[in-house]
């Protein structure tokens, strides 16, 4: 999502001005610093990268800080860190323009609704397009400070969605990224009239879109798993067959208690049903080790999901305190150093999981779609299921759908050569 609004503050600035990215900061006449809350050790980084900043650029540029941390510190970064120039929170990137040309203005209200803006066109990646069907989150996580810096859920209408996929099709791009914070909530909110359409109802419009022949999305929701919108996973042939499920935690009195609306036995349930559909599929997931009161028996919980379904991809992190959320304000916090056993053990046990998985693809022949140019002649792209791939070869390859057959496996990428 961050990537995303990077773009489309890119793409706003160029409105007005012909700006153009650079490596260089003392090039550089607008420095902004696109931040992330969820967790605590990003927001403690900011303050000591506006100093940075400060120290190194040239005399005239600004420096704007953007994003989740500007959402919920508002004028506080600038009492803070009076070097920067702009507060723009994440709810209200359309207001770029407004606030770079007024010295420490901060726009922030988590509730600005922008579902019906036209952004500009801009795209770091031609071969690939990033699109937001939702912006905010109408959910209760007592972990989360999402709600508190984006603000209530609205659903982009359809008819959006389907012409900003259009164009980045007609430019040359043949997969999309659906972007939301609970993407098969889509349909529940929206703040214009629009036509009654679910998620599913809208992998089945996009679909339809000639040229487009990959279709992500991160981050469904387990709550909204229904068999429905599984199936349509599993059966719709543009739907790429990986698929990301936030577990959070595997025991049903923490999920509870985080205010997941689900179990244990539906998480596993809704896993199983993935399993039977769409057996290639990929499953990745999210966990919180150390939530307030998790003890022993929940943390096996959680290592009992991971041994049942073998994730190929893991998020996993101690919990972290945030302000604005329920969590932060329970008395039975777990000592630091539990959570970090808790975590390394984690880790270490989905480490021999992915060994295992990583190295049973040797040999294998998967269609990658190659997009990216990297060092050394080589190129990167993705599997239909996920899987980072990397062959020798040059720009022909990009924008193709290749077949490649696995020479060399490792933990986190296949290397491979292109089949005749």
């Amino acid at each position: 999502m961050n990537v995303r609004d990077s773009e489309h503050m890119i793409a706003e600035l160029n409105r007005e001005e012909p700006y153009t990215l650079t490596e260089e900061l003392r090039e550089a006449d607008l420095i902004i610093i696109n931040t992330c809350s969820v967790r605590e050790k990003p927001v403690s980084r900011l303050f000591s990268e506006i100093g940075i900043f400060n120290k190194h650029k040239k005399k005239s540029a600004k420096i704007g800080v953007a994003g989740c941390t500007a959402s919920h510190l508002g004028k506080e970064i600038i009492k803070r860190a009076p070097s920067v120039d702009f507060v723009l929170g994440a709810r209200n990137i359309s207001k770029i323009n407004e606030v770079v040309a007024k010295k420490h203005a901060v726009e922030i209200d988590i509730n600005y609704d922008d579902s019906s803006y036209a952004f500009g066109e801009y795209r770091t990646n031609p071969f690939k397009a990033m699109v937001n069907i939702s912006m905010g989150c109408d959910k209760s996580c007592t972990f989360c400070i999402v709600p508190a810096t984006r603000g209530d859920e609205v659903s982009i209408p359809s008819e959006l969605i389907v012409q900003e996929i259009q164009k980045s099709v007609d430019a040359g791009a043949k997969e999309v990224m659906l972007l939301g914070q609970n993407v098969n909530n889509y349909g529940k909110h929206f703040t214009s009239e629009e036509d009654a359409c679910n998620f599913t109802q809208l992998l089945q419009k996009i679909s339809k879109i000639d040229g487009l022949e990959r279709i992500r999305f991160t981050s469904p929701h387990p709550l909204h798993m229904d068999d429905e919108f599984l199936q349509e996973f599993a059966s719709n042939p543009k739907i790429c067959k990986q698929i990301h499920v936030p577990l959070q935690s595997g025991s049903s009195s923490l999920l509870k208690e985080m205010k997941r609306g689900y179990s244990k036995e539906w998480f596993l349930d809704r896993c199983a049903k993935i399993r039977n559909l769409c057996p290639e599929a990929t499953i990745s997931t999210d966990i919180i080790v150390g939530f307030p009161g998790e003890s022993d028996e929940d943390f096996e919980d959680t290592m009992d999901v991971l041994e049942q379904v073998r994730f190929e991809q893991l998020f996993s992190f101690k919990y972290s305190p945030r302000p604005h959320t329920k969590a932060a304000e329970f008395d039975n916090q777990i000592e630091k150093e539990v959570a970090s056993e808790r975590l390394t053990r984690l880790q270490s046990r989905h480490t021999e999981i992915l060994d295992d998985i990583m190295d049973a693809q040797m040999d294998k022949e998967h269609m990658v779609y190659f997009d990216e140019l990297k060092a050394e002649g080589r190129v990167s792209g993705r599997s239909d299921d996920g899987k980072l791939f990397f062959v020798h070869g040059s720009e022909e390859l990009l924008g193709k759908i290749v077949k490649v057959k696995v020479n060399k496996t490792s933990r986190g990428a296949l290397e491979g050569t292109v089949c005749a």
